[in-house]
C-alpha cells in the first residue's frame, strides 16, 4: 500500500493513549476517534495523547456510521470493554461496513468457546461484506506465541500450566468490574463464583445464549488449542476473590476497597484434550497493593520441562503495540472472525506499516 494506513479508535480511555500514539510511530494516521462520554466527545485526539492537536475530534458513538462511511478507514482500533457482547454494536458496525476491526477486548481473542453464536454472526457478516475482524493484545504472545514457539521445541508434552498478574487500575472500570473490584465476598460469589457452580450441559446452554462470563484464560486455552493442533473435551473455570488486609484506593473505581473485600479475582481454567495434554492457566487480576507487581510464568512439562518467566512486563504498553502491530495482518487477512492464531506470526513492524500491506486484486 503506497498511502497511509487509515485507523478510526473506537474507545478513548486508558488503552487509546496508547494505541493512537503507536499508530502515528508505525506510519500511519488516525481519521478519526469515536466514544460515548460526554466529557470527551469534541476535544481533539491530541489533547488525550498528550501532544499538539491533531485536527481530530472524538466523534459522538450515535454519529459514528456516518462519520465511517466519511472517514473510510483501513481498520477500526475498538478498546471499550472485556465482553463480546459489550463490543458487538462496534464490531457489528464494522462489519456491516466492511471495514477490518481489531479490538483489545479479552473475550474477543478466541469468542468461539464462549459466545459461538455471536461470534459466528460476526464472521458471517464480516465474509459477506468482505473485511476481518480480530481480538488481539497482551495475549496473543505472552499467553499465546510465546507458549506455543517453547511447545515447538519440546519432543513431548503432558500438561502446559500458566498464570499471570495484571493491575485492574491499567486498564479501565469495564475490566475492574468485570473481576470483581469492589465486591463484598458475598456480592463476589453472587455475581462471579457461582457462574462456575453449573454442570457441563447448563454451561453449554449459558455458552450458546451468550451469556456465559468467561475468565480471560477460558478464550486463552481455546486459541491454545486452536494453534497447537490439540481437541478439547472438557474445559472448567473456578474464580477465586483476591482480598487485602487494608483499605485499598482505587482510581478507577474512584472507591476504597475495604480489607477483606474482594480487590479482583485468579481465574483458574482446566483444559483436558483428546491428546491428553492438559493445560491449566491462571489469570489474577486485581487492584495492586504496594507490593504487587505484574508477573508472568509459565511452564511446559514433559521432555524436557521448561519454564519461562517474564518480570514485570509492561502490559499495558505491550497490549498495545501488540494491536498495532497486527494491524498490517488484519488488513491482510481473509475475510470472516479470523481468530490471531490463523493470521500467522506477530511481527515487528520496522518500516511504516502501510509497506506491509498487500495490494488488493
Amino acid at each position: 500500500m503506497e498511502r497511509k494506513v487509515r485507523v478510526v479508535q473506537y474507545g478513548t480511555g486508558k488503552m487509546s493513549v496508547y494505541t493512537m500514539r503507536y499508530v502515528y510511530e508505525k506510519g500511519g494516521e488516525i481519521v478519526g476517534a469515536i466514544d460515548i462520554n460526554p466529557d470527551v466527545i469534541g476535544k481533539d485526539i491530541g489533547e488525550i495523547i498528550g501532544c499538539e492537536e491533531k485536527g481530530i475530534k472524538v466523534t459522538a458513538v450515535e454519529e459514528a456510521e456516518e462519520m465511517l462511511k466519511q472517514t473510510k478507514p483501513d481498520i477500526v482500533i475498538v478498546t471499550t470493554m472485556s465482553l463480546l457482547k459489550d463490543i458487538k454494536d462496534a464490531f457489528m458496525l464494522c462489519a456491516k461496513l466492511g471495514i477490518n476491526a481489531i479490538s483489545t477486548c479479552e473475550e474477543a481473542f478466541y469468542p468461539f468457546n464462549s459466545n459461538p453464536v455471536l461470534a459466528d454472526k460476526i464472521d458471517d457478516l464480516a465474509k459477506k461484506n468482505g473485511c476481518t475482524i480480530t481480538g488481539s493484545g497482551y495475549q496473543d504472545i505472552y499467553w499465546g506465541e510465546l507458549i506455543t514457539a517453547i511447545a515447538s521445541s519440546t519432543q513431548k508434552i503432558t500438561k502446559i500450566k500458566g498464570s499471570s498478574s495484571y493491575n485492574v487500575e491499567d486498564y479501565g472500570i469495564a475490566l475492574a468490574k468485570a473481576h470483581g473490584a469492589g465486591l463484598t465476598i458475598e456480592e463476589f460469589d453472587h455475581e462471579i463464583a457461582s457462574v462456575d457452580r453449573i454442570t457441563d450441559a447448563e454451561r453449554q446452554h449459558i455458552i450458546n445464549d451468550g451469556e456465559y462470563l468467561p475468565s480471560y484464560m477460558w478464550n486463552v486455552n481455546g486459541w491454545l488449542c486452536s494453534k497447537l493442533g490439540l481437541t478439547p473435551i472438557n474445559q472448567t473455570q473456578k474464580c477465586v476473590p483476591q482480598t487485602n488486609n487494608e483499605d485499598i484506593n482505587s482510581s478507577t473505581l474512584g472507591m476504597t476497597i475495604k480489607a477483606g473485600d474482594a480487590t479482583g479475582m485468579s481465574a483458574v481454567v482446566t483444559t483436558e484434550t483428546k491428546e491428553g495434554i492438559t493445560i491449566e492457566s491462571e489469570c489474577i487480576g486485581k487492584v495492586y497493593s504496594k507490593e504487587d507487581y505484574d508477573k508472568n510464568e509459565w511452564t511446559i512439562e514433559g521432555e524436557p520441562t521448561t519454564t519461562i518467566v517474564v518480570a514485570r512486563p509492561a502490559t499495558v504498553e505491550l497490549t498495545c503495540a501488540t494491536i498495532v502491530n497486527r494491524i498490517p495482518d488484519v488488513i491482510n487477512g481473509e475475510p470472516g472472525y479470523v481468530s490471531t492464531d490463523k493470521l500467522g506470526e506477530l511481527k515487528y513492524l520496522i518500516k511504516p506499516m502501510n509497506e506491509y500491506i498487500k495490494d488488493k486484486k
